[in-house]
């Protein structure tokens, strides 16, 4: 795994599958109306279904990074890296991991829920928006 402080990644070396995804809590116990302020900004390729693309990761694996925001918190900054089986996961160096559910089946388009495991916990996210490098 790549040290805390990475090397920075010009976008214009990535394809132009690469797309900065943002996803915010949705409405859950807790959070009647979600909440912006808890959220994930993820860097990854998407393919033509707005999926990830897998074979673009393992060529670009290295660009694919997590930053997961929380209020009153420094934010912290992680990968996405593929597991055994085809799931996804955010790894942290300094954070346990956590579980995109169904992340491979997942379409990563404005308006539609995603889910991730964190600390044992599921969570439900809307993404928020999806924008080109």
């Amino acid at each position: 795994m790549q040290t805390a402080n990475p090397k920075p990644i010009l976008n214009t070396s990535l394809p132009t599958q690469f797309r900065q995804i943002r996803i915010e809590l949705a409405r859950e116990p807790g959070h009647p109306e979600g909440d912006r302020a808890v959220a994930y900004v993820i860097v990854a390729p998407l393919d033509a279904d707005d999926r990830i693309d897998a074979e673009l990761w393992r060529k670009h694996r290295d660009a694919c990074r997590i930053a997961r925001l929380r209020p009153d918190r420094e934010d912290d900054h992680g990968r996405l890296v593929h597991r055994q089986g085809g799931g996804w996961a955010f790894h942290y160096e300094k954070a346990p991991d956590e579980i995109g559910f169904h992340f491979a089946d997942e379409r990563f388009v404005s308006g539609e829920y995603v889910s991730i495991n964190e600390d044992g916990k599921l969570h439900t996210y809307r993404v928020a928006s999806v924008n080109h490098l």
